[in-house]
């Protein structure tokens, strides 16, 4: 089966496995944000347009995983919607590279990570309470970039008082973390994008 084949016809047991990671999670079932929508298939599949179907790439909410998902004919989605996995709209999908994407895709996948982590403020809040050390020198802290060991010494002090509740309230406690949000962002985009990091502290991780 060639790479085209892949979402086309969904055959093999990758494709079953894909199928059921998307089962799991309660009946709406992981969802992503929708990067591209190729309505009639992707552009390097050869084959007669009648053989291809609608297309689309997505981001998952929780974890991070890029997917390439196969859409029922007539599907009306559009980027940045949210769209379930097991949405019956999606017929099937396999997960991806940062590198199988589309150009289209890639350039928006800095957006959707901001669209998540403004729409669960608290859950990425609530890593700056609940970071801890991965060796005797380097902290999850660390991880997020322009955060030092001065920085992060600030956070954990800071937290010690009580948890942060908002990434504003992140700002005006720890001083010199002035843009909490955004290194968040910075680190998640960073991970999709380099696949072989040593230290992954959010993408691939199940919430």
């Amino acid at each position: 089966m060639s790479d085209n084949d892949d979402v086309a016809a969904g055959e093999g047991e990758d494709a079953a496995a894909d199928h059921a990671e998307g089962s799991e999670g309660g009946d709406a079932g992981p969802a992503v944000v929708l990067l591209d929508v190729l309505p009639t298939g992707r552009p390097d599949d050869d084959r007669p347009g009648y053989q291809k179907s609608p297309v689309a790439y997505g981001l998952g909410v929780d974890a991070f995983r890029l997917y390439e998902l196969a859409l029922a004919e007539e599907t009306d989605v559009s980027v940045s919607d949210r769209l379930p996995l097991n949405d019956d709209s999606v017929t099937r999908y396999r997960e991806v590279a940062f590198d199988d994407l589309t150009r289209n895709a890639a350039a928006e996948v800095e957006y959707a990570v901001e669209d998540v982590v403004e729409s669960q403020e608290r859950r990425f809040v609530d890593f700056y309470n609940e970071a801890q050390p991965i060796t005797l020198r380097l902290h999850q802290l660390n991880l997020l970039p322009g955060i030092g060991k001065k920085l992060r010494n600030n956070v954990l002090d800071e937290r010690k008082r009580g948890p942060f509740e908002s990434f504003e309230e992140l700002s005006d406690r720890v001083s010199g973390l002035h843009r909490p949000r955004e290194v968040i962002v910075d680190r998640i985009v960073e991970e999709i994008r380099e696949e072989d990091l040593k230290y992954q502290a959010f993408v691939g991780r199940e919430e």
